[in-house]
């Protein structure tokens, strides 16, 4: 049990960005060319698609996060595949957080434990290789 409020105070906020997240991507249509689905938040089409008529390393996020939100997690994974995965990431955050803001558990810790060395050069290797494949699969105009 935590001694300050604090910890628990971190929980629910990020337990709050996290379904704020969640809430914002259930709220889009995800874009059939897969990428693009930012412009429906108001932001300008991606200036590196723009420009080269090649995906930057986030291309597809948006729509990847869009589709997870939907229960589509194969067209997610389609559209983005490290998109998915950050979204199933955000979905389990935001449960843990939710138990730990209710429960004083330290569940922070096995999350904080996962973010060192060799899991952060696997996620590094991962966003490259979901950069790669959408490079790969790339076959729509810039948006």
């Amino acid at each position: 049990m935590f001694r300050t409020p604090r910890p628990r105070l971190i929980a629910t906020f990020t337990a709050l960005a996290c379904l704020t997240l969640l809430v914002v991507s259930a709220g889009l249509s995800p874009s059939g060319d897969g990428h693009g689905t930012h412009t429906q938040l108001g932001m300008p089409p991606c200036g590196w698609a723009v420009w080269l008529d090649s995906p930057c390393a986030t291309c597809g996020m948006t729509t990847a996060f869009a589709h997870a939100a939907d229960g589509d997690l194969a067209g997610s994974f389609v559209t983005q595949p490290m998109g998915m995965l950050l979204a199933v990431v955000v979905a389990a955050v935001f449960w843990a957080a939710v138990y730990q803001a209710s429960t004083g558990s330290r569940v922070d810790a096995a999350f904080a434990r996962l973010l060192r060395g060799r899991a952060l050069a696997g996620a590094g290797a991962l966003v490259l290789a979901s950069w790669a494949y959408k490079i790969i699969t790339w076959d729509s105009p810039a948006v």
